[in-house]
């Protein structure tokens, strides 16, 4: 079996073609691409209509040049932001970015509405001010024009799964992001958009991850040479694809995950949602998984502090590539300082921020590159540890394994401090984790992968980890 995924990060976008055979999966990157947000006098907002070009090259790269026989097609994206789209089918106004300001103290103007306590009840998600619902509220708070025409509302990928098949569905594990979808109900809240005053009638019909939707429209099969190939609802968020190629084995539950990059999402996997006033207390999110599974998790500022770092400093004319940095930061000087990740959301002049921070704060100012990274990785394995403690407390696991999958697995350095500091063992990899589960959720729609464990052990077979030992013990062990 032969899948394209279409992996669509918050900065980067690629096509990747997996190859499933005698049970063991093959990778191969076909085409990459920069997703960079556009800053207008009106906002923040993705580059759409570029990343459909490429989405739509990178088929083409696969059909007209590489000659390939693709047998299905999955997208996938990140979270939370969405399109709204007219009577024709047409955009009617560009998707914002989820840094946006608009979303700046919108949630507690909804909570004047709607408490806080009844929209975690309503939807048990985490609360930031990134969340669909903050978005769709400022615009209605703004009057939007584009509020006044819209036909329907796609979150990202069903979006470019509608452009791609002309078919308009919300993937469950998209829509979960949102915090206008119930997971102990499997469908949109409603009743609590209804109060917000916002329209749920623009909402599509929802779907599970391997839900086939339909062929490529005509055009994009004669463009890109694949023909009618089959496009799978694969798990439209980027985190329930990585969560998948998780390499746990066995019936223990005695391990969590961290899929890390620009965000480090850190959490378990459950049979049901965890909606309590303990939960609402700790910020959990339960958003919806692979397989009617629930991800328990808390999604936590990642690598993007260190990006805004890196672009701080390429401003000043030093390019610092990654391993410059962690070999500096290597050689830093240990626990001079913690951060909040959490409190670093916002964009622009990060290293300044840092140091401000640590100054006002009583504690040592980090003096160079080396230094700030070694504090911003330190912080969020810092972090790392007391989700860990909420996780156990929340679900009543003892948690013995942490494992690591996505791009941010890559970093040994982040890898041996959360081992290190949260006293677990650390298993790093696969680092194309979204990918794989993408690739894996498509070949369990159409029949080719039985089922989740079957999945898991497909990942454990093809791919690589690497084991990190805690050099220490963490004083609760």
């Amino acid at each position: 079996m032969k899948s394209l995924a279409v992996d669509l990060g918050a900065t980067s976008g690629r096509l990747m073609l997996g190859e499933l055979e005698q049970g063991e999966l093959t990778l191969e990157e076909l085409h990459r691409f920069q997703n960079t947000p556009v800053q207008l006098p009106t906002g923040l907002y993705w580059d759409t209509l570029r990343l459909f070009h490429e989405i739509r090259r990178g088929l083409a790269i696969a059909g007209r040049e590489r000659k390939l026989k693709i047998d299905t097609i999955g997208v996938d994206t990140w979270g939370v932001d969405f399109a709204l789209l007219g009577e024709d089918g047409a955009l009617v106004d560009n998707p914002h970015h989820y840094r946006d300001a608009r979303n700046e103290g919108v949630p507690e103007k909804a909570f004047a509405v709607v408490p806080k306590k009844e929209i975690f009840e309503a939807s048990g998600v985490q609360f930031m001010q990134i969340n669909s619902l903050y978005q769709w509220y400022a615009m209605k708070l703004a009057s939007s024009p584009a509020m006044r025409v819209a036909k329907s509302l796609l979150f990202m990928p069903d979006l470019f799964n509608y452009w791609l098949t002309g078919v308009a569905r919300a993937e469950r594990t998209i829509a979960s992001t949102s915090q206008f979808y119930d997971p102990r109900e499997r469908a949109f809240a409603t009743k609590m958009l209804a109060r917000l005053g916002l329209d749920a009638s623009i909402l599509s019909e929802l779907v599970d991850p391997g839900t086939k939707l339909g062929p490529l429209l005509p055009d994009i099969a004669e463009f890109s040479g694949l023909g009618a190939v089959p496009v799978y609802a694969s798990g439209g968020h980027d985190t329930a694809d990585a969560v998948v190629a998780v390499p746990a084995q066995g019936s223990k539950k005695d391990w969590c995950f961290i899929s890390s990059g620009t965000w480090s999402l850190m959490g378990v996997e459950l049979d049901e949602p965890v909606i309590n006033a303990a939960t609402l207390a700790e910020n959990f999110t339960n958003e919806a998984g692979t397989a009617g599974k629930i991800r328990f998790l808390r999604n936590i500022a990642g690598m993007w502090l260190l990006e805004e770092c890196r672009a701080a400093w390429a401003l000043e004319g030093h390019n610092f590539t990654y391993e410059e940095l962690m070999e500096s930061a290597a050689a830093a000087k240990p626990h001079t300082a913690v951060i909040d990740p959490d409190a670093f959301l916002e964009p622009g002049h990060m290293p300044a921020r840092i140091a401000e921070f640590c100054k006002s704060s009583g504690q040592a100012v980090p003096l160079d590159p080396g230094e700030v990274t070694r504090v911003i990785l330190e912080s969020l394995a810092e972090r790392y540890k007391s989700v860990l403690a909420s996780i156990e407390k929340l679900t009543g696991r003892k948690i013995r394994v942490i494992h690591i999958v996505g791009g941010g697995s890559q970093n040994r350095l982040l890898n041996q401090l959360a081992a290190d500091i949260t006293g677990r063992v650390v298993i790093a990899g696969p680092v194309e984790a979204t990918a794989i589960g993408n690739v894996l959720i498509q070949a369990m729609g159409a029949g080719v992968v039985k089922d989740l464990k079957e999945a898991r052990e497909i990942v454990a077979r093809s791919f690589p980890v690497e084991r990190f030992e805690p050099a220490r013990r963490a004083s609760s062990q």
